[in-house]
């Protein structure tokens, strides 16, 4: 059984997602039109009312991916996945802008005049989030929106996990050591110096002047945990820089694995999910649909009992008592969707100082067209001649740059030969 066809009635009411055979032939004998490209769905042209079974869409929050099934329930088949995804999210990518604006900010107003300091001058409201975290449930929440308008979703599941970060760290913790942490009696420095043994991790020398270094550079996403830090002389410090542990000791790879070994995973992908599953249940209560939450430990039992491979939409299908026995085709795919926004708000381009030096166009479209949408090209002569569907890239003169799906290459096309398929709605779909 592969993945099933969104469809709705006339008057854009979902009906029950139809067989890809049963789409096809409506669209052959003209009773349906294309609604929408990705993920792909269809309106009927006569017909407005439809028998629906009960369709139930389940959740599996993660920090940079969230798995989507919808399982409807059938009388012979029972539980059944009929439409999966994975939503890719940008809380990373959005993290790395506000650092970037943060640092220009900074080195404007500390170089350019005095200001004296504010940082008692702002307020939160209660539950406030940050950008990066707000943006994983709001994106989580506009494609709930989506599939209730294309599918008869009559309840939601969430997996609600919480993750104990400090057994994650260490197994035995218990009693008082929850209150005292990693450092209790402890500066960070002498914490280190004690951990490694007061010599350089890197060429094990002693009694010389030592560094806090970070393992994971900071600069390629590296966390400032006390497990991703570690000491090192000065100049096996200058020598690594920002390289990998892995590069800098590809000659000696049984210290890099000793130093792996010694060191921790950082937290920051279970912090993030720690941070919002709550308030993601709340904005699931608010569409008025009951919601059922499930432990981690029973989506697990109930995975691996069925046989099922580890994946996020998998996860997704498996969640809570009611997907004790939910029936998954081992040739079903779900659509990839990858967040990648709607544009941003600066328009000014900055130098390596934080200092405008150019602005961009205020207009995001031109000529009825805008960056990621979906077109098809009929180009009538030329090297690129044929018919081509990708997406594109505008420019504000009529030539634009069109990503052919087929070969994934980009070509100029003028507007006049390009037709729109479907509007950039801030996604990409694989």
């Amino acid at each position: 059984m592969m993945q099933r066809v969104l469809i709705l009635d006339k008057n854009r009411q979902p009906l029950m997602p139809c067989h890809p055979a049963r789409a096809r032939e409506l669209l052959r004998e003209g009773k349906a039109a294309v609604f929408r490209r990705f993920p792909f769905a269809i309106i009927l042209k006569g017909r407005t009312v439809g028998v629906v079974q009960d369709v139930r869409l389940k959740l599996d929050p993660g920090s940079k991916v969230t798995g989507m099934a919808l399982v409807a329930t059938f009388a012979r088949r029972g539980p059944t996945v009929v439409w999966a995804g994975e939503l890719t999210h940008r809380g990373a990518a959005i993290r790395k802008a506000l650092e970037r604006r943060r640092g220009h900010r900074r080195f404007r107003r500390a170089r350019l005049r005095y200001r004296e300091p504010r940082f008692l001058n702002r307020t939160r409201s209660e539950g406030w989030l940050a950008p990066s975290l707000q943006h994983r449930i709001d994106t989580t929440m506009a494609w709930v929106k989506r599939l209730q308008k294309w599918c008869p979703v009559s309840g939601i599941a969430q997996e609600l996990v919480r993750f104990d970060m400090q057994v994650i760290e260490n197994p035995e913790i218990s009693g008082i050591e929850y209150q005292q942490g990693t450092l209790a009696g402890y500066e960070v420095r002498e914490y280190l110096l004690e951990k490694w043994g007061r010599k350089c991790a890197y060429c094990g020398a002693e009694h010389v002047p030592l560094e806090i270094d970070h393992i994971h550079p900071k600069s390629k996403g590296g966390s400032d945990r006390v497990s991703n830090l570690t000491i090192a002389c000065h100049g096996c410090n200058q020598a690594k820089g920002n390289s990998p542990i892995e590069q800098f000791l590809a000659k000696a790879p049984e210290r890099a694995r000793g130093i792996l070994a010694q060191t921790k995973t950082p937290l920051r992908d279970a912090a993030a999910v720690n941070s919002t599953r709550w308030a993601l249940y709340q904005r699931l209560k608010a569409t008025n649909l009951p919601v059922e939450v499930a432990s981690g430990g029973r989506t697990k039992w109930n995975r691996t009992r069925q046989g099922y491979a580890k994946a996020h939409w998998i996860d997704a299908a498996c969640i809570g008592p009611s997907a004790a026995d939910v029936l998954l085709a081992p040739e079903m795919r779900p659509i990839a969707i990858q967040s990648f926004g709607h544009g941003e708000r600066q328009r000014a381009r900055l130098n390596r100082y934080g200092f405008p030096v150019w602005h961009k166009a205020g207009a995001k479209s031109f000529l009825g067209f805008q960056t990621g949408d979906l077109v098809r090209a009929i180009i009538p002569n030329g090297k690129h001649t044929g018919v081509h569907i990708g997406r594109v890239a505008i420019r504000f003169r009529p030539s634009f740059a069109v990503k052919a799906e087929d070969s994934g290459k980009a070509f100029d096309v003028h507007p006049k030969h390009l037709t729109t398929l479907q509007r950039s709605d801030g996604y990409a779909y694989h």
